[in-house]
């Protein structure tokens, strides 16, 4: 069965802010130099299939402070797609201390470890960091897709 909906890394969340706002900006963004626009079709089209794109607070933080890393008029552009992308998004909400507790949070931070919390086989994570993704798949669940397999297809 299909995963209902997918949660997002930060970087991931930035390809598609950008893309969204103008697919230029995916070669111009500082943080985006590893990427392509054919990176952010293929994005769109992966969160195509599910219904529900799935964030935590830590993930839209991390995603704000790196799109806020661009020079004007863009930068406004940037947060005003972020802004409805959080308007189309569900929200989840881990607590930091629950978050924290884990092993996790000694090796990836606390937005990754949120997101590891957050996890499950029916809301995987999407992600380019190979140890996140490994650490996801840690359980022996299917918690997690890594885009770069997606990017070799």
């Amino acid at each position: 069965m299909p995963p209902r909906g997918y949660f997002v890394d930060a970087n991931l969340l930035v390809l598609l802010v950008a893309g969204r706002s103008a697919r230029r900006l995916v070669a111009r963004h500082r943080r985006l130099r590893d990427y392509s626009v054919e990176d952010y079709h293929r994005l769109v089209d992966l969160l195509a299939r599910v219904n529900q794109l799935l964030v935590t607070p830590n993930t839209l933080t991390e995603a704000s402070n790196l799109l806020a890393q661009h020079a004007e008029p863009e930068r406004s552009r940037l947060l005003e797609q972020l802004r409805a992308l959080i308007d189309r998004s569900e929200e989840v909400v881990v607590v930091s201390r629950d978050a924290a507790a884990g092993a996790a949070f000694l090796r990836h931070g606390l937005t990754d470890a949120a997101l590891l919390e957050a996890v499950s086989e029916e809301t995987p994570l999407l992600t380019i960091d190979g140890g996140l993704y490994q650490e996801a798949l840690g359980s022996g669940r299917e918690t997690a897709v890594n885009f770069e397999h997606v990017r070799a297809l």
